[in-house]
């Protein structure tokens, strides 16, 4: 597959063709199934992109681990501060003051793991 030819601005110099085989080269190995995101929603409907701060590209489906919000390999697309807070349980109005840690705090107060209902027969959270 060929990309589409670059185009440039005036007094620009184009790439040379080493560098534009290169970017044919990443063209033709993106994902170009256009069903996969729908499918792998339907697949792991407890979890969304938005357990991973938004990003659809990230490994979402493990909602844990290097490209999980935080995580020590994060995507380009994880920079939305809003939604790598709603993904981490913490969510704000845009005129409202941060107060993180008050926001935390809320947050524990009334965790479902910490409820004695919520055990598991085995006694295990």
């Amino acid at each position: 597959m060929r990309g589409k030819d670059l185009e440039f601005y005036e007094r620009e110099d184009p790439p040379n063709e080493e560098i534009k085989e290169f970017i044919d080269d990443e063209i033709s190995h993106a994902p170009q199934a256009p069903g996969e995101l729908a499918e792998r929603l339907s697949e792991h409907h407890s979890m969304s992109p938005a357990d991973s701060g938004g990003d659809i590209d990230a490994e979402w489906e493990d909602s844990t681990g290097s490209e999980a919000v935080f995580g020590h390999n994060p995507t380009p697309d994880q920079s939305d501060v809003e939604e790598n807070a709603h993904a981490m349980g913490i969510d704000f109005q845009d005129n409202e003051p941060l107060d993180l840690l008050e926001k935390m705090d809320r947050r524990d107060r009334n965790r479902f793991e910490l409820d004695e209902s919520s055990k598991a027969s085995e006694d295990s959270i």
